[in-house]
């Protein structure tokens, strides 16, 4: 008797310990999850530092749609002066600000003290947070809290979190601006001359474009895609022609785009983006007057020149239809 309360004793402390030790491997399992979520994976994709004036450089985004390439689509510039850094733009992820500031610091160590914000899309914001930590200015156009504080904001982020994991993740998070730009403005940092130009509701909610002086470089944010078909969205695109026939560029040394290549003649570059809302708001004006469908339309429309861009079959359609509509509230409000 005595032997068999000993065996069951025995047998009771032995589940007892497997049950510890189970809770145990599970709760390092738990922490380590968590502690790999925290941080963001780097980023193992190709990037290139270019130098394209006396104190600007650039690194520049493959063409595609957005969770291409790591999410590595769109372009971020570096200002560097003899009184610290000014970036504009940050990126698609923490991970691609984290190797963009690698870059930067192979020419320069001085400190990164502001970044300006063309727009607040996703793919120019979300390395933000990696800058903000260094004590670095955020600088963005008036409208940016239309898009920051909206359900699209926050439900990109948590699509993101899913279509460009590991680089963005639980850790990822947006950030407002410590500085808003409601008109065109300037400031100098190490003798350096940042004109910041206040565009308005264009390509997105708020958007700016920045010259660089002396260097007489052009940072245009995606008001202009060289190279590439843009991705209108919700833009107002009459104002964004506006914006681009108006554009003094004559002057100008090289031009930024906010995706494609730096442009050493800015008419070319300007022109691309010109011709292609022009053909969209065209179209898409003769339908809502001739009272015709969008895939009506759309499919009797000569797209050739612009059809073996890159980005045309991710983004042309949805810019077509997103135009359409547009046009029909502009007839409207006549």
């Amino acid at each position: 008797m005595l032997s068999f309360f000993k065996i069951e004793i025995f047998f009771r402390f032995t589940l007892l310990i497997c049950f510890a030790l189970a809770s145990s491997s599970a709760h390092a399992a738990s922490k380590a999850h968590a502690t790999k979520a925290a941080s963001n994976a780097p980023a193992t994709i190709d990037m290139i530092l270019q130098q394209v004036s006396e104190h600007v450089y650039y690194v520049q985004g493959k063409a595609g749609v957005a969770t291409d390439n790591q999410g590595f689509i769109s372009n971020a510039s570096a200002v560097i002066t003899d009184d610290g850094i000014v970036l504009v733009d940050s990126l698609g992820t923490p991970a691609l600000a984290e190797l963009f500031l690698q870059k930067i610091k192979k020419v320069s160590s001085q400190p990164v003290v502001k970044v300006i914000v063309t727009h607040y899309h996703a793919d120019h914001i979300y390395g933000l947070q990696v800058f903000k930590k260094l004590g670095a200015q955020i600088i963005a156009p008036a409208g940016y809290l239309d898009y920051l504080d909206s359900p699209s904001a926050t439900n990109r982020l948590e699509e993101r979190r899913v279509s460009l994991y590991p680089w963005v993740n639980e850790s990822t998070h947006l950030l407002k601006a410590d500085k808003v730009i409601d008109s065109n403005e300037s400031f100098s940092l190490g003798g350096i001359q940042f004109d910041l130009n206040f565009l308005g509701t264009a390509h997105s909610d708020g958007d700016l474009s920045v010259l660089i002086k002396p260097d007489q470089v052009l940072i245009s944010g995606d008001l202009i895609f060289e190279g590439r078909v843009p991705f209108t969205g919700s833009a107002d695109t009459a104002h964004w022609l506006a914006l681009l026939n108006n554009l003094k560029h004559t002057k100008l040394i090289a031009l930024i785009p906010g995706h494609g290549g730096a442009a050493k003649n800015p008419d070319k570059a300007i022109q691309l983006t010109q011709r292609y809302l022009q053909k969209l708001r065209s179209v898409m004006k003769n339908a809502v007057d001739e009272l015709m469908s969008f895939d009506e339309a759309f499919s009797a429309a000569d797209w050739s020149e612009f059809s073996d861009l890159p980005a045309y079959k991710q983004a042309h359609r949805k810019n077509a239809y997103g135009v359409f509509l547009s046009m029909e509230q502009e007839l409207l409000n006549q």
